[in-house]
C-alpha cells in the first residue's frame, strides 16, 4: 500500500524567532518543499545503493494524476492467478515427515516455496527521470 510522506520543514532557528516580517530564510532543513502549489519531498531509499553501491542515485518521479482520466501516476499489474503462487517440495516422508509416497527428493525435508509475479508501471515515464553520479 503507498502513503504519502507528510510535508514537514525544519527551521534551523527557534520558532518563536520566525516572525511574519522575517519569515524561513533559504537553508532549512527540509524533506518537502513546495513551490507554485508543487511538492518536492526528499526520501532516502537504499534500494540503489544495495544493487549498485559504488555510485550514487536518486529518482525524480512526477506523482501527479491525470488530469482527464484521473489515472494514477503509478500503477501495479500482476499476472491474472499469478499474483500469489505457493509450491511444495516433498522430500522422503512427506510433508509432515511420516508419510508414505511419491517424493521430489532423497531428502527427509520438505519445503514450501512461495512467490508471485508483480510490476510497477509508470504511466508518463517522460515526467520522471534517474539521476546518477558520474
Amino acid at each position: 500500500m503507498w502513503g504519502s510522506t507528510p510535508t514537514m520543514l525544519y527551521s534551523k532557528e527557534t520558532a518563536s524567532m520566525i516572525k511574519a516580517d522575517n519569515p524561513l530564510k533559504v537553508g532549512g532543513t527540509f524533506v518537502s518543499y513546495e513551490i507554485s502549489g508543487n511538492s518536492v519531498t526528499f526520501m532516502v531509499d537504499r534500494a540503489f545503493t544495495r544493487e549498485y553501491g559504488r555510485k550514487g542515485y536518486g529518482i525524480c518521479l512526477d506523482m501527479t494524476p491525470d488530469m482527464s482520466t484521473n489515472q494514477p501516476a503509478i500503477g501495479a499489474f500482476t499476472i491474472k492467478g499469478a499474483e500469489f503462487v505457493s509450491s511444495k517440495y516433498v522430500g522422503v516422508g512427506g510433508v509432515d515427515g511420516i508419510t508414505s509416497g511419491i517424493v521430489s527428493s532423497p531428502i527427509a525435508g520438505s519445503s514450501l516455496i512461495v512467490g508471485g509475479y508483480s510490476s510497477i508501471v509508470a504511466f508518463a515515464p517522460f515526467r520522471s527521470f534517474i539521476l546518477t553520479e558520474i
